[in-house]
């Protein structure tokens, strides 16, 4: 026998009883540990949460939001071309900036000064703004573009002002350094498009990456080397999210399920879905305590699902939140709002 063919069958024998032992070791549910140490408080039903504000002021689809580190200042793009900055307290758009392609698919905001945002979409250039020097209500250009990607630009996140992420559909994600425009890293393992990347709230040097693949993978920016690797869904991925602690994340799939993953235990650790919802989820975002997972949906519904549980339904937003395709949302760094964008052209705030 071949040598290759040993090691294939060597191969396949010990991930046999990784499989195995993992399968001995899923003993309980989450509910069944959540609760050994005593009643978790109820979730209240029906919610408290309401609308709070409608931002209005897009003229196409909403295709991405981000929350700035004030968790007052908020970032959409749309395909009008405009990335709009919005002081969602006071309903109040503060910039305006026109864009040169107005296929826009993702934005991002500078977390530590808020002085950075960034945008790219199907002309697979990263394009980052200075808001800071700039006028409010007026457009500037671009002060750095980043082009290196064959693919889309799915998602970008700042890891700091001198550092960024991007994922793209060319199955790769880089690490940027913004002053100089230049590749530090390439991160290559996926097998498809990668739809959304997450940085650990814990670990700047951590960061998970979600594809139509089907896998979430965690990378370590410090090796340039995929450590995880996490299966589960049975179609693409279109949105991952950090839990709150850093040791756990969670992903939302066209599979009709949302799911949390656990990367001590190296697995699926809990899933969230119902015959009664047969469509994909969009986006994915969780409450600052993480007993809450939030997640868009394609049938224009925002549904909660309470993490603690054994995968149990936590409450969905009143009617019907939106009159098309919720795009995005998140929960802002204090925890105490939740924004929605969406193709009807709206970002509606709940609180």
């Amino acid at each position: 026998m071949a040598f290759g063919s040993i090691v294939r069958i060597e191969v396949a024998d010990l991930k046999a009883q990784i499989d195995s032992l993992r399968d001995e070791k899923n003993d309980k549910t989450m509910a069944q540990i959540a609760t050994e140490h005593g009643p978790l408080k109820n979730i209240r039903r029906p919610p408290s949460i309401k609308l709070r504000r409608t931002l209005k002021g897009h003229f196409g689809k909403v295709y991405a939001m981000h929350w700035a580190g004030d968790s007052e200042s908020l970032l959409s793009a749309s395909q009008d071309g405009k990335l709009i900055v919005w002081n969602a307290k006071s309903n109040v758009k503060t910039h305006a900036i026109s864009l040169r392609s107005s296929w826009v698919m993702t934005c991002a905001f500078e977390q530590t000064k808020g002085n950075l945002v960034a945008c790219g979409g199907l002309d697979n250039i990263c394009s980052i703004y200075n808001i800071a020097s700039s006028e409010p209500g007026n457009s500037a250009g671009p002060t750095q573009e980043l082009s290196a990607h064959d693919g889309y630009l799915s998602c970008c996140r700042f890891i700091d002002e001198k550092h960024l992420l991007t994922s793209s559909g060319d199955s790769t994600c880089i690490q940027w350094d913004i002053e100089n425009g230049e590749v530090v890293n390439t991160f290559a393992d996926h097998n498809g498009d990668v739809m959304s990347l997450s940085i650990s709230p814990t670990n700047p040097h951590i960061f998970v990456s979600g594809s139509v693949d089907a896998t979430g993978r965690i990378w370590d920016i410090r090796s340039g080397k995929n450590v995880q690797t996490h299966f589960g869904h049975d179609a693409d991925i279109n949105s991952v999210d950090f839990f709150p602690d850093g040791n756990a994340f969670g992903t939302g799939s066209d599979d009709s399920s949302c799911r949390l993953f656990d990367m001590r235990c190296y697995g699926e650790v809990n899933k969230f879905a119902t015959p009664e919802i047969q469509c994909g989820i969009t986006s994915v975002s969780f409450s600052r305590s993480g007993r809450l997972m939030f997640g868009g949906y394609d049938d224009f519904n925002v549904h909660a699902w309470d993490t603690l549980s054994a995968g149990e339904h936590a409450f969905h937003l009143p009617s019907t939140p939106h009159d098309n395709r919720v795009s995005c949302l998140g929960v802002n760094p204090k925890g105490d709002a939740l924004c929605t964008g969406s193709w009807d052209t709206y970002l509606k705030i709940w609180a």
